[in-house]
């Protein structure tokens, strides 16, 4: 059975523990609307993607 010769320093710790930290998401903004939206996915309020129209959105008024 494999056993470290030798315990983990604090700060390799720290490093490791670094990469599971929460981060916020990142958001785009919407070239036709100007709303706010996350990278790579059709804008839920006007439904265009990459300058064209993909999803049928119904108004709201």
């Amino acid at each position: 059975m494999a056993v470290p010769k030798r315990r983990k320093s604090k700060m390799k710790q720290k490093f490791r523990q670094f990469a599971n930290r929460w981060r916020a998401p990142q958001l785009a903004t919407c070239s036709d609307c100007g709303a706010a939206k996350p990278a790579h996915i059709a804008c839920p309020s006007c439904g265009t993607y990459n300058g064209r129209q993909v999803l049928a959105v119904e108004s709201a008024e």
